[in-house]
């Protein structure tokens, strides 16, 4: 299954935010990387900083281009606004989803969960990280990964709280998407107007 594999960190200075979670060497070199990260004054055209956002946006998610541009197209044939509908899209990906629950803690560990089939939906194991989950489903850890160390020390201390479109039952390692969340609601710094003038050349 194709994913990137490559290296986070470079990736996280590029755009000066730790987009795969808390990032050591970001904090340590807050500049981008390479030779002249340090000392570099580039001004970026209309076009570039538009690809930036989007590149943020699919490295955020760990989304692949095509599948990216998939969730665009979607979006675009959706009622209401593109860019909102889009991130909107992404959220509801069955991977975000266990990640937002707190069960793994970062996107990727939750794709891993997801992949080596340690969730269930509405009670069915899914094995596609991208399975959109729908308002009213319950993703819960399988019966027999819930003493899995990954999920129960990433769950240790978790604020489930913080995310109004999210219930947690805790006895039953489960939560449940109560509605499709508002632009408002989701944390990302992404400015996805910007993706959606890129796409729209």
């Amino acid at each position: 299954m194709a994913r990137y594999i490559g290296p986070k960190s470079r990736i996280a200075r590029r755009f000066g935010e730790a987009i795969f979670g808390e990032d050591k060497v970001l904090a340590k070199r807050p500049y981008a990387p390479g030779q002249h990260g340090v000392n570099r004054r580039k001004k970026n055209s209309e076009y570039g900083t538009q690809l930036a956002e989007k590149q943020k946006a699919k490295y955020t998610y760990g989304v692949l281009e095509r599948q990216f541009r998939l969730l665009f197209a979607k979006a675009a044939r959706t009622k209401g606004i593109t860019g909102e509908i889009l991130i909107q899209l992404l959220e509801c990906r069955l991977d975000n989803i266990v990640y937002r629950l707190g069960m793994a803690p970062t996107r990727a560990a939750a794709r891993q969960l997801v992949s080596h089939r340690h969730i269930t939906v509405d009670g069915k194991v899914v094995n596609i990280p991208s399975f959109e989950v729908k308002p009213g489903q319950v993703v819960a850890v399988r019966e027999k990964a819930k003493s899995l160390e990954v999920i129960n020390e990433s769950l240790q201390g978790f604020n489930h709280a913080k995310y109004g479109w999210l219930e947690w039952n805790e006895a039953d390692k489960a939560g449940k998407l109560l509605n499709v969340p508002a632009r408002a609601e989701i944390p990302e710094n992404i400015k996805e107007q910007l993706i959606v003038e890129l796409y729209s050349k």
